[in-house]
Formats: C-alpha cells, structure tokens, sequence
C-alpha cells in the first residue's frame, strides 16, 4: 500500500519560501509547522544576497495582493509619478486602495483572490455603482457594500465566521447582517499586513526602469 503523503497548497509553498504569513491568500498557517523554505534543504539556515533579499520584498507584493509582474510594474510607474517623495508609500497606498483588497481588508471575503472574484461577478458596489475590475481604486471618503446576492454569498459567510484580518485603520464598518465599509483616509505603507522593507523594494527598483 502506497505511503499517502500530504499535498502543501502552493499559497503555502509560497509563503514558506518567503518566511513570511501573506494574509492576502487567505487560509493562515503556512508557517505553522514549517517555518522554513520547502525543498530537502529548506530547513537549513540561509544566507541571501543582497539581490535576494531585495527580490523578496517585491515577491511579497505579488503573492500578497495576487499580481502579474507587468500589473506590479505599472503600479511602480504611476507611483513614481507626480511630486512625490515617497514612492514606496504612494505604491503601498495604491494597492491597498485597490477594490479587491478593499473588499478583503473589510472582512467582506476570505482572500484578495476570493474578493477579486465577488467583484468580476457583479457583487460589490462602491457609492451604489457595481465595479466588475479588481484594480480599481476605491478615493476616500467611498462607501462599500455587496448586492443582496453579494452578502449571500459563501465568500462572504466564510469570512465573516473566520476572519482573517482586523479591521484596518484606514477603514470603519457598521455592523449587522449586512455591513457597509467607509474608506476614511488614505491607506499607507504603514497598513500593510506582514513584515515589509519599504527600503529594499526601493532599492530592488533604483536601477531599474519600471
């Protein structure tokens, strides 16, 4: 009889590679009982470069909030745009503005994947007007609720059992069956949910054309 092995999900994989709990993909434990890199040497201590280490903020980014590599980019060069100091933060504000990540930072969905899908399907309303894009950016001072269908959702009733984030500063929600979410200021680097070096990304993109 075959020795039945258990299957490590790849949002798993991922998030070990990384060291790091990546909240946007949902169920959390990835690290619990393997606290390291997967692989026959993941459990050996490891020495990245610089280059590395600078890589892994920005895979951080991708995994977290579910983005293709030319999605992140051009979020790099509209952040870059303008008077601003701060790009970094600009960029960090921008994702966390985004719908799908709005939904989820509202408790509204298990996962960025997961938000993302209620708001292709029609489920989501932002100042009573259905979004159908993920990357929208919600402005401040926005109202977020879900259709009728939206609240009925199994999404919706699994994260409202089992959420997996507080809620954010940046975001106020009234309670009940059917809760309505406020954008009330500009979110910042300072609201993202797992260890991030705002320095490293910075560093990973100087010599680089985003």
């Amino acid at each position: 009889m075959a020795k039945k092995t258990s299957v490590i999900p790849p949002r798993f994989k991922r998030q070990r590679r990384l060291s790091t709990e990546l909240p946007g993909l949902g169920k959390p434990g990835a690290l619990d009982r393997r606290p390291y890199p997967p692989g026959q040497h993941g459990n050996q201590r490891r020495k990245l470069s610089e280059y590395a280490l600078r890589l892994e903020e920005k895979q951080k980014l991708l995994f977290h909030y579910g983005l293709r590599e030319e999605q992140l980019r051009r979020f790099v060069r509209d952040s870059k745009r303008g008077q601003t100091t701060d790009w970094v933060n600009e960029l960090i504000g921008n994702l966390e503005s985004r719908v799908d990540n709005v939904i989820f930072r509202l408790g509204f969905a298990p996962s960025i994947r997961a938000a993302r899908q209620m708001v292709r399907h029609g489920h989501v309303l932002v100042n009573g007007k259905k979004l159908s894009i993920g990357s929208a950016l919600v402005p401040v001072g926005a109202e977020i609720k879900l259709t009728a269908t939206g609240y009925k959702s199994t999404n919706f009733q699994q994260a409202k059992t089992s959420p997996r984030l507080e809620l954010a500063d940046y975001l106020s929600k009234t309670e009940g069956e059917e809760p309505t979410g406020t954008v009330k200021e500009r979110p910042s680097a300072l609201n993202i949910p797992f260890p991030f070096e705002q320095g490293l990304l910075a560093e990973y993109y100087a010599a680089r054309k985003a």
